[in-house]
């Protein structure tokens, strides 16, 4: 059926919202861009002269769709290679979302999108559309079926599953800047003891390669270890030559709300490493070097303008 002016303009005017929940729902952004284009077939195949909130429909309907892809992605992630961590995004990408609050911020972070791994399909959607976009507790339990009762207490569920493992991230950007550039020089020094110092006794550094590129099977754990395995990923050496294929150029920026490391070669993103910062150190690196979910992340780095690279590795 082919869709009014007026009814194309609801859509794109919605548009930018589902593909911000579809993406912290579903941790991808190709999968989100998927979700969203099912959402739009269902637009166009539906009575929209009878719908009565377009808005409140396409949410519903985008839901429904993201629901059964979690379903199917739970079965898909028991067979993935190695640690899953989510499709990163840039700074300035529109599918990050709304960002004007801390709860916000961090509801698109690396740490919290890994988090949400742990949570039901509905424990998920529950949390997204209340924490990240102030879904009243009725508006949720009209898309999910249930009752308002069921989706608040859903909802205490799943900050408590999120509380346990989440460290509050939130600092001065410009300390975040002084702490990513001492993190660097560190890391280049070829010392440990300069590396331990700026890490919390706890630090975790999680690497997913997807079974496309090299990277560990489980967390480096513990500052002492964390920090030989960067002191080693920052040394210039024959092996990571051959494995890089050209120079690497590493640029400081954000990713996820988070200060992170963009790793180029040729222009091409070869590795987006988040780091999780506190106020007692850098308690997590992230890194996320499966080529398939760089795709977005290498088109977007060629359409801007981000200078000088802050270390390059040859």
């Amino acid at each position: 059926m082919a869709l009014t002016g007026n009814q194309m303009d609801q859509f794109e005017a919605a548009m930018p919202r589902l593909k911000a929940i579809a993406y912290r729902l579903l941790g991808s952004a190709s999968d989100a861009e998927d979700a969203v284009q099912d959402t739009f077939l269902r637009w166009q195949a539906a009575d929209i002269d009878r719908i009565k909130v377009p808005e409140a429909w396409l949410t519903k309907v985008l839901t429904n769709v993201c629901l059964n892809e979690l379903t199917s992605a739970r079965a898909r992630r028991e067979t993935y290679v190695g640690q899953w961590l989510p499709e990163p995004l840039l700074a300035g990408d529109p599918m990050l979302g709304p960002a004007e609050t801390v709860e916000q911020r961090e509801s698109v972070s690396f740490a919290v999108l890994a988090l949400m791994e742990r949570l039901s399909p509905n424990e998920r959607v529950v949390y997204v559309l209340r924490e990240a976009f102030g879904y009243p507790h009725r508006r949720i339990a009209e898309i999910l079926d249930i009752t308002e009762a069921s989706g608040q207490q859903i909802f205490h569920r799943a900050t408590k599953h999120i509380a346990e493992g989440r460290t509050r991230t939130e600092i001065d950007e410009a300390a975040a800047r002084r702490i990513v550039d001492e993190f660097l020089t560190a890391a280049t020094s070829g010392r440990t003891e300069p590396l331990v110092r700026l890490l919390t006794a706890d630090a975790v550094a999680i690497g997913d390669g997807g079974g496309k590129v090299p990277a560990r099977t489980r967390p480096f754990e513990g500052a002492v270890a964390v920090a030989k395995f960067m002191r080693s990923l920052f040394t210039p050496n024959q092996a990571a030559r051959n494995l890089l294929g050209g120079t690497a150029e590493i640029h400081v920026s954000y990713a996820n709300g988070l200060p992170a490391l963009v790793v180029t070669v040729d222009g091409r993103v070869i590795g987006v490493m988040c780091l999780e910062i506190t106020a007692d150190g850098i308690a997590a690196f992230r890194n996320q070097a499966n080529p398939d979910k760089l795709e977005r992340a290498t088109r977007q780095w060629a359409a801007t303008n981000h200078g000088e690279p802050a270390l390059r590795i040859n």
